[in-house]
Formats: structure tokens, C-alpha cells, sequence
């Protein structure tokens, strides 16, 4: 593991935001660190306001979009809201869905089948569409690359509003309308909105013509906030305003079924790392295990008994998933050892009766045991389909990119995408990947690191400091959880392992004369040693508060441990 200590920002800078905002040069040097150099932006980023989202209009294209739903809306037509199958697809669904039903009643949802009809929108989709009479498609999550399904529409007289938040190709679909922050003509002053930013953005713009406030609009917050957390985009900007008084929603008045899926969680107040772990999870397996529909189905009820019985199937769903994620992990592993293939630059992996619905968690947890840029494809249809993970700084599109000529289709991130190839291309494909991410990925990149933003003795840890760190919230990319190193630093004879493999490590440690502070190391278990006899150690670590049985207490939250030298 590299431990990344970040360079210290100028002292004349740290010392004059320190004095401005009458806080320790530690807080003042993690501000800066984020890019919050002055007061003004200090004040935005603790006191983060609604009044500050920008105007939705300032999108290119949203006068068209609304004018279109409008007209729809006036000639009694029959709209199709259309999403993706994960968090990002069925939230932004869900809002746009229920927002238009609160107006008008001939609105209908559609997200297509995994396995059927793979990502995006599909031909199936808009001959549904057609059969039923829909001549308005509001695709969200998705169809920013959809040149040829937006023109089978067309011929159909269908109409398509396109709300994405992925890179467009060189080619735009010739919607009425299309909405990406990304888009080269487009200027709207912030380009990191998931899908379900962009559905929102379209709702606000509908609700400014019937001059509704964002007050009025608050209750579809819960569901953007389920999105920026699942979708990991950067925690900056108009994410993180709506992030945060998305979790006041989820914390205060969430739906009925977000609701039911927290009601068995024992703390007081969810954090935005909890709406990863706890909400996402249960939403997206809905569309990996069943169908998408469920998700959208509890999303949109308002009846909370119905809701819970949504939220008990939603639950088995996800216990299934846990159970084939760990059994594919394990066969993908021994893949891996079986063809010699540890000591590559790549995990490109393949068996026909994966389930498409959890290779993407493969992926990822194939990136913790080999960290490097990892595929993992199964069988779909009459063709293969992949999900695709990346490790720090490494742009795993441009590396598809560069190996298009034996794909299908790809489409994602700088982090995770996904493709379609056909069988007899598997080979070449993975052979072309391996010698893209050889030739482009700097050696370090291969290592792990853990990126530290300071050095501090726990003397400088006190209830003020805490207290300051907490209004950092929400954290997520590019406004991560504060990392600290401390040095010399010894256990005072209560360190011991715990969980059902011994895999965890739980220290009591000080550092010189300092108070005693409990440390828990999650999958550290094997590093109880290095502690023992009171051996002087170094521990990178988060500070947090741990909540047991009511009580609150201090508590370092492991990274890293390393022999003190």
C-alpha cells in the first residue's frame, strides 16, 4: 500500500483562511486541499443553500423539453417515462414519473429487462411504446449514444426527450430534446449531475412554469440523493446541495419506500456512506436479481404496508444477490489463478452462466484482490456482455476506446463501464486490452494508495475539530472523509481480533502521554502482531463516531498500519 502524504498548500494561504474563518490551520489546510480558498467559498461549502442551484433553463435544449411535455400534457397525450435498471435509472424514473402524475394522469413507466434487452433504450422498449398508444419517450439514465433507436422512434412518431449524464459520442440523437451537462454545446455551469440530477433539473424547469418553489419540489430529494450516493459522482457543486438536503428527506419525511427499507437500521441519523451501503444495495437488486420494475414499483408508493411488503421482496432479492456475488467472486478468482494470469495488467474474465446482474460487483471486488483495471463477462443473448472496473487515475474508457474495433458497443465512465461483444471477438478483445492498459497505465498506478491529507499528533483530535469535521458532510469523490497519519503510536495491551475469522483488529492506542483512543481495523485481523509489546507503530485512519447503544464515542476508523521506524 503507497501512503500518498498530499503537499501542504502555502502557508501565507492557510494561515490567512485560518484567521478568516477563526478556525486551527488543520481545518484551514482540508479546506484548501478541496479547492475552498476563500471565505465565500468557505461559506457555500459549509452552509450549503437551494437558492444556489443554478436556473435548469441554463441547460441547452430544456426550453424544447419542456415545451414538448407541455404539449403532451395538452393534447391528452400518452407519455412513457424510460430509465436503466440500476439506482441512477429507476430514482430518476421514479421522480420524473410521480412529478408528471401529480399533473396530469396518461403517465406510464417502462425499464427494460437486463437480460432481455440489455442497457438502455431498446427496440422492444419503443415498440411497446407504440403498441400502447405512447408518443412521448423521456428517457433518463440513458440514450445519449441511441442514434439509431431515436430514429426507429421517429418513424413511429414517436417523440424522445433524452435526460443523460454520459459522454456523448461524436453524434448527437435526433431527439426534441436532449439533456447532458456534457454535451460540448452545452453550457450549464455544472457537468457532474447523475441521471437522476438531470431528471430533477427537468422537473424544476416544469415546476418553474407553474411557478412551484424548490420548496415544493423537496420531496423528490430523497430519491437525488440516493442517486448521487449510488453513482458516485463528485460530492461538489449542486451534488453536494442536493445531496444534502436529500439526506434531511431520507433523515426527517423519506417516502414510503425508503422508509421501509431503513425502518430495521438502529441509528438515529443516516449518512450518505449509509444510503451506499444500506439503500442502494436493496434498490439495485431489484434490477439484477428480478426487474427494475420492483424498484420503481416501492419508489413510487405511497402506502407504506405496501411499501414494507415491496421492501421484504426487495430484501430476499438482495440476500440473493450477496450469495451470488460471493460464489461468482470466488469462480472468477480461480479463473484467474487457473490460466497464470496474476501477474498481468489486466483481469479480463469470462463464463457463460455468470449472472449478468452482479458482474459488476464481481468487477469490483476483483479490483480489491488484483488492483488493476478488471472485466468480467457473461453471456447475454447471443452475444457477451461485461461490466468494467478501473483502479485511481486510470481512464478505463479510453482504454475501451482504443480496443472499439472488437466491441459491440460500450458505453461509461472513467471508472465503470459496460460493453457487448460478439463470442468469436472475446479473445482478441482481451488480448487488445492487455496491451492498451500495458502500454498507457504509469507502474504506480498498480499499487494501491491511500491518499493522506495530513499529519497530526492526537493531541491535535478534540471535540471542536470533530464537531468541524462533521459539517464536511456529505462526503463522497473530491470532498472524500479526512485521512490522517499518526506516528509512534502504541497499543496499550487491549489489542485482539474479532468477527467470525478473526479478520478484524481492535486496538486501544495513545501516543505519548495522550488520552487513550479506540481504533477498529476492518480487515486488519492479520496485523495483530505488528501491535503486540507495546511495538511503536505509524496508522493512517478516519476519525469517527462510533453510535452503540446510544452512547456516541470517539473512535479511529484504520486505513493503513505500519511498523513505526
Amino acid at each position: 500500500m503507497r501512503w500518498n502524504l498530499k503537499p501542504k498548500p502555502s502557508s501565507e494561504k492557510v494561515t490567512q483562511l485560518a484567521k478568516e474563518l477563526k478556525v486551527e490551520e488543520l481545518v484551514a489546510t482540508l479546506l484548501i486541499q478541496r479547492g475552498i480558498e476563500t471565505f465565500e467559498e468557505a461559506k457555500a461549502f459549509f452552509r450549503p443553500s437551494l437558492d444556489d442551484l443554478y436556473d435548469p433553463y441554463l441547460m441547452k435544449d430544456m426550453d424544447k423539453a419542456v415545451e414538448r411535455i407541455e404539449k403532451g400534457i395538452e393534447n391528452l397525450e400518452n407519455i412513457l417515462v424510460f430509465g436503466d435498471y440500476d439506482v441512477d435509472g429507476t430514482t430518476a424514473v421514479s421522480l420524473v414519473s410521480s412529478y408528471l402524475r401529480s399533473l396530469y394522469p396518461n403517465v406510464a413507466t417502462y425499464i427494460p429487462d437486463r437480460y432481455d434487452e440489455g442497457y438502455g433504450i431498446s427496440f422492444k422498449g419503443i415498440d411497446f411504446a407504440e403498441d400502447n398508444g405512447f408518443s412521448l419517450i423521456i428517457a433518463l439514465d440513458c440514450g445519449i449514444k441511441s442514434i439509431d433507436h431515436v430514429e426507429y422512434a421517429r418513424e413511429k412518431n414517436i417523440d424522445f426527450i433524452i435526460c443523460d449524464h454520459h459522454r456523448p459520442g461524436n453524434e448527437l440523437p435526433k431527439a426534441v430534446a436532449v439533456l447532458d451537462p456534457k454535451r460540448e454545446d452545452c453550457n450549464y455551469p455544472y457537468d457532474e449531475l447523475c441521471g437522476c440530477g438531470v431528471g430533477f433539473k427537468l422537473v424544476q424547469a416544469l415546476g418553474q412554469n407553474r411557478n412551484q418553489t424548490i420548496n415544493d419540489l423537496m420531496v423528490y430529494l430523497d430519491l437525488v440523493a440516493t442517486a448521487i450516493a449510488a453513482d458516485i459522482v463528485p460530492m461538489t457543486g449542486e451534488n453536494r446541495i442536493l445531496a444534502k438536503f436529500g439526506l434531511e428527506v431520507i433523515n426527517t419525511k423519506p417516502r414510503p419506500g425508503i422508509k421501509a427499507l431503513i425502518q430495521n437500521v438502529k441509528k438515529k441519523e443516516l449518512t450518505i456512506t449509509d444510503v451506499v451501503f444500506i439503500v442502494a444495495p436493496r434498490i439495485n437488486a431489484a434490477g439484477r436479481i428480478k426487474h427494475g420494475n420492483e424498484a420503481v414499483a416501492l419508489l413510487t408508493e405511497y402506502n407504506i404496508e405496501q411499501a414494507e411488503q415491496f421492501a421484504a421482496e426487495i430484501e430476499q432479492h438482495n440476500n440473493e444477490r450477496k450469495e451470488l456475488d460471493k460464489h461468482i467472486t470466488t469462480e472468477a478468482l480461480s479463473q484467474i489463478e487457473e490460466n497464470n494470469e496474476q501477474e498481468k495488467f489486466t483481469s479480463v474474465v469470462f463464463q457463460e452462466n455468470w449472472h449478468k446482474g452482479v458482474i459488476g460487483i464481481v468487477a469490483s471486488r476483483l479490483t480489491e484482490t488484483y488492483y488493476r483495471p478488471t472485466v468480467v463477462f457473461t453471456k447475454s443473448g447471443d452475444k457477451l456482455a461485461a461490466s468494467a472496473r478501473s483502479v485511481k487515475d486510470f481512464d478505463i474508457y479510453n482504454a475501451l476506446e482504443a480496443c472499439a474495433e472488437h466491441l459491440e458497443q460500450f458505453g461509461g465512465h472513467a471508472y465503470a463501464a459496460g460493453m457487448t461483444l460478439k463470442k468469436e471477438n472475446y479473445k482478441a478483445f482481451k488480448a487488445a486490452f492487455e496491451a492498451e492498459v500495458q502500454k498507457t497505465i504509469p507502474p504506480e498506478l498498480l499499487i494501491p494508495e491511500i491518499s493522506i491529507d495530513a499529519q497530526i499528533n492526537f493531541s491535535e483530535i478534540n471535540p471542536k475539530l470533530i464537531r468541524i469535521l462533521n459539517q464536511f458532510e456529505p462526503f463522497g469523490p473530491q470532498n472524500m472523509t479526512p485521512v490522517f497519519m499518526t506516528k509512534n503510536v502504541v497499543d496499550t495491551g487491549y489489542g485482539k481480533t474479532l468477527g467470525l475469522e478473526d479478520e478484524h483488529l481492535k486496538l486501544f492506542v495513545k501516543q505519548d502521554n495522550s488520552e487513550g483512543i479506540g481504533v477498529i481495523g476492518f480487515g486488519f485481523g492479520n496485523q495483530l502482531e505488528l501491535t503486540k509489546n507495546r511495538k511503536p507503530i505509524e496508522i493512517c485512519y478516519c476519525i469517527d463516531e462510533n453510535e452503540f447503544n446510544g452512547n456516541v464515542s470517539l473512535q479511529l476508523r484504520l486505513k493503513d498500519i505500519k511498523q513505526y521506524n
